[in-house]
């Protein structure tokens, strides 16, 4: 890994290329140049028979010139530094500050690479890349370019290691109210990419992170906790008072949402047992004329008593 800083002083991490993908890429460009430069010589061979010798060596000359030297430019240019071996390989030419090489950049690195490259077999350009510190030939020095790698292996750097068992709740008690949100930032930051750096770098940072975040708790970092495992236990005591707050306000029934402590429930009217079923009675039959009650003859038809005076027949 190589961090570059850009002219807007963002620091770049880019993985460098060395000696075996670059010498890949380089052997499947010059394969495809000698193809295209046979393909072209013979073609001018066959259309320049009639010319004299010397006009033939010029236009060899003149071929080998624009194909293994000004078609690796070109092409270098228009894609941005990517040819069709570092395509195959997964390289890419950038400059020092990290961004895209233009046509000045692909012409000083393909004069200089018929040297180092063509003349030379590639035995200076590997020299040069084993001895740079970021497997650079003299093409690169000279021409201010990086080659790198674009498809980089998986890495888990957004896995964050859990705290050891035996930390638990041992910093339930703790107030993390006034750790501001920059700091959680930095130790989320720190915890998933600590597989990723240096142990005795990666144990300062955590020594430093751990103490900013004892001083505005409180309460000092624990001897036998260390920092690691102490940022990682506080950030889960933290995560887990983040997820009470959102969903411990959640009924745990529907129907224990408004009972009183110690007050009987009245049951449900849906568990009640039903009424049992009690069939229609037929409406009784009208009375007959014979079956008609005897009424008294001292009781008027009103039900007002008589006065015992009986009118003649």
């Amino acid at each position: 890994m190589s961090e570059l800083v850009t002219g807007e002083a963002v620091a770049l991490e880019l993985r460098p290329a060395r000696l075996p993908s670059r010498a890949l890429a380089v052997l499947l460009d010059l394969v495809v140049a000698v193809a295209v430069y046979v393909a072209v010589t013979i073609a001018l061979v066959a259309s320049t028979s009639s010319l004299d010798g010397a006009a033939q060596t010029a236009l060899t000359i003149a071929a080998f010139v624009l194909v293994l030297v000004g078609g690796p430019i070109a092409v270098e240019t228009l894609s941005h530094g990517r040819s069709l071996g570092k395509m195959a390989c997964g390289l890419r030419v950038v400059r020092d500050d990290g961004g895209p090489i233009r046509f000045r950049h692909a012409l000083v690195r393909g004069l200089i690479g018929v040297i180092e490259i063509l003349m030379t077999f590639g035995v200076i350009a590997c020299i040069a890349s084993l001895v740079s510190a970021r497997g650079r030939r003299l093409g690169d020095v000279f021409a201010g370019t990086l080659v790198v790698r674009e498809r980089v292996p998986f890495s888990s750097a957004g896995f964050i290691p859990p705290p050891p068992p035996w930390l638990a709740g041992r910093f339930s008690g703790l107030d993390l109210s006034a750790v501001p949100d920059e700091l959680w930032l930095a130790v989320r930051q720190y915890l998933a990419r600590t597989g990723q750096l240096d142990p005795r770098v990666g144990w300062a940072m955590a020594e430093r992170l751990a103490a900013d975040v004892a001083a505005r708790t409180g309460a000092p970092v624990p001897r036998e906790v260390p920092p690691p495992a102490y940022l990682a236990a506080v950030l889960q005591e933290r995560q887990a008072r983040e997820a009470r707050r959102a969903f411990g306000g959640t009924a745990a029934g529907d129907g224990a949402a408004g009972a009183v402590p110690g007050a009987p429930v009245a049951p449900a009217a849906a568990a009640q047992s039903p009424a049992p079923f009690v069939p229609p009675t037929a409406p009784p039959p009208p009375p007959s004329p014979g079956d008609r009650p005897e009424v008294p003859r001292d009781v008027t038809p009103e039900g007002r008593p008589g006065t015992g005076f009986v009118p003649p027949a």
